[in-house]
């Protein structure tokens, strides 16, 4: 990646940085988000849509996929220096080295606690990419996908740039064209009686910004295709325990298909049923988002190296069910 202006001082002007072949095909915002090492994702947004962030000379949206030797102006921005933030937290950093459920010379994966965010940023000093490489120093460690704070469940760090290409390339494919694909199936509690067999959403997702940064999505039909498929497997003090795969991964996607066909997750503050959450925190303890990545399935180098990563649910929502009965 070659930065023809000032790559020592990255806050301090504008800068012309263009893109190599490792990161051709990654999205604009999570480029900038590399570029500005603790960056608050608004800002990023706020960058783009105002049109200081570049593309080629151009305006972009923060959606847009590079392409290798694009040239991205990054005007300047004040952070503040991450040696200036300290060390994660003594129980962060055991946590997350405790959470590491597989890796290998390719990739980590961990099982993410509820309530741990993908990255810093927003208030949020440490996240879990910030505090991996805190305990594997010298590593390139890359996010391949992010799971929100609130959500527990499997996350996977590539150790490598060629498996993160791989990864994020797997990512965008299409099943419905007949892509390979990641395969990712949730857990999650659902609140009143869901019908048997398999419930199917088809319903784009538009991706709104309220007041301070803090993303609102909802069904609306100039969103992007999104698929959701989701099957009871048990039911619990009237509720739906379920299975959730998703053919797609817009941000916020189970949580408001959930709530789009009238049955949120439970414990969703911001999407769900308040009387429903508060009968669950009162009754059962729920006192968290109950929605749990459980399994990842792809495969590497051309399809001849296949992963099934598990990450075991969260056991405070055990104890939820295991109270509903």
């Amino acid at each position: 990646m070659n930065d023809t202006r000032n790559p020592d001082a990255p806050g301090g002007r504008v800068r012309l940085v263009q893109v190599d072949p490792g990161r051709a095909g990654q999205r604009l915002d999570n480029f900038l988000l590399g570029q500005l090492k603790g960056a608050p994702r608004s800002l990023v947004y706020k960058l783009v849509r105002s049109g200081q962030v570049r593309v080629n000379g151009g305006r972009a949206r923060a959606e847009t996929r590079l392409e290798a030797g694009d040239e991205v102006r990054i005007p300047p921005v004040r952070l503040e220096a991450p040696e200036d933030r300290g060390a994660p937290a003594a129980g962060l950093m055991e946590a997350m080295a405790a959470s590491i459920v597989y890796e290998d010379a390719r990739l980590l994966a961990i099982n993410k606690p509820a309530g741990v965010a993908s990255h810093g940023g927003s208030g949020i000093g440490f996240g879990v990419i910030e505090t991996l490489r805190a305990l594997r120093p010298g590593e390139e460690l890359e996010l391949v996908h992010r799971l929100d704070r609130d959500t527990s469940g499997l996350m996977v760090v590539a150790r490598k740039r060629s498996a993160l290409r791989e990864l994020q390339a797997l990512m965008r494919e299409d099943p419905r064209a007949g892509g390979e694909r990641i395969r990712k199936r949730y857990l999650a509690l659902l609140a009143g009686r869901m019908p048997d067999g398999v419930m199917s959403v088809d319903a784009p997702l538009h991706v709104g910004l309220r007041q301070g940064g803090e993303r609102h999505v909802q069904v609306r039909g100039d969103g992007k295709p999104s698929l959701s498929h989701f099957k009871v497997l048990e039911r619990r003090g009237g509720h739906s325990y379920c299975e959730v795969r998703i053919e797609t991964g817009r941000t916020h996607q189970i949580r408001v298909h959930a709530a789009h066909i009238g049955h949120p997750v439970a414990g969703d503050a911001k999407y769900g049923d308040p009387d429903a959450n508060r009968r669950l925190r009162d009754q059962a303890g729920l006192r968290r988002l109950f929605l749990h990545a459980a399994s990842l399935e792809f495969a590497l180098e051309g399809g001849r190296v296949p992963y099934v990563l598990n990450a075991p649910l969260a056991p405070e929502l055990g104890e939820v069910l295991d109270r509903l009965g």
